[in-house]
């Protein structure tokens, strides 16, 4: 680059009408100097016929990176909100000049583009309105995102323990119907595992589960049998206290009463003979 020269020439690029291309002369002749973005040549003061020297242009062309990768952000947050994490790692996938993109997020924070707190906070509101998921699982999430601890805490205070309870309730109530084929014991393990997987507290999980409905004898009994001819099935090749005793260690860890079992072998018993 030449240590002293002047601006000949500036023009808006073809491809890109925000980014200008600016030529100079060192006394060689006119010639392409360097392309800067709109509000670095309003910045600068950018014209025709001010000369300009090594230090001044380097300084230009900083700042045009840095402008460059504001813009880049700004274009990604344009779909949804972002973490600061996420921001970070976008713009390295970029190859932003790793000096430029603290400089970037800093500028993004205080123009209130980047706030990881309320980040946090939208992302409970939504998610607990929209899905099953509790705060064990929301937490974990947000600890993915980069969150830090003490957002995530704040955050989750928007999901109270009633809310987490008629979350809990309201997704056993839907799955309820799905296992009429189960035990009472069996339906209350399954859907105890699931919304364990889905990041309740064991004491809410627990709250929800005894609010339950009861299976009544009838509905009890009708899964037995399902379960029976599911067992037998698996088990006509054995005959005599073979066949029993697997068909009733089948059926007890399904969750039946082993009183229950007994009686339901003699009825299919009796059926199938």
């Amino acid at each position: 680059m030449v240590l002293v020269a002047v601006i000949t020439k500036i023009s808006s690029q073809k491809n890109n009408k925000v980014r200008y291309s600016v030529y100079i002369d060192d006394g060689s002749g006119e010639a392409f100097g360097f392309g800067v973005d709109e509000d670095t040549l309003i910045r600068f003061g950018l014209r025709k016929g001010l000369e300009i020297n090594e230090a001044a242009v380097q300084e230009i062309l900083r700042e045009d990176k840095i402008q460059k990768a504001h813009n880049l952000s700004l274009s990604y947050l344009s779909y949804r909100m972002r973490t600061e994490h996420e921001m970070i790692s976008y713009m390295k996938k970029k190859e932003v000049d790793e000096a430029i993109i603290p400089i970037v997020i800093e500028k993004l924070k205080a123009n209130g583009y980047l706030n990881d707190l309320l980040y946090a906070k939208s992302y409970v509101r939504e998610k607990k309105r929209l899905l099953t998921k509790g705060p064990l699982l929301l937490k974990r999430e947000l600890n993915n995102k980069g969150i830090a601890e003490t957002h995530i805490e704040e955050a989750l205070r928007e999901f109270t323990a009633d809310e987490q309870l008629e979350t809990a309730v309201r997704f056993i109530q839907k799955k309820t119907g799905q296992y009429r084929k189960n035990s009472q014991k069996e339906v209350i393990r399954k859907l105890g595992m699931q919304l364990q997987q889905k990041g309740f507290p064991l004491e809410i999980i627990q709250e929800a589960l005894n609010d339950m409905p009861l299976q009544d004898k009838n509905e009890e009994r009708e899964a037995l049998r399902i379960q029976a001819e599911k067992a037998h099935r698996r088990y006509k090749k054995y005959e005599g206290a073979e066949y029993n005793r697997r068909m009733k260690q089948y059926l007890y860890g399904k969750g039946f009463q082993i009183s229950d079992i007994e009686q339901a072998l003699l009825d299919f018993n009796h059926e199938t003979n």
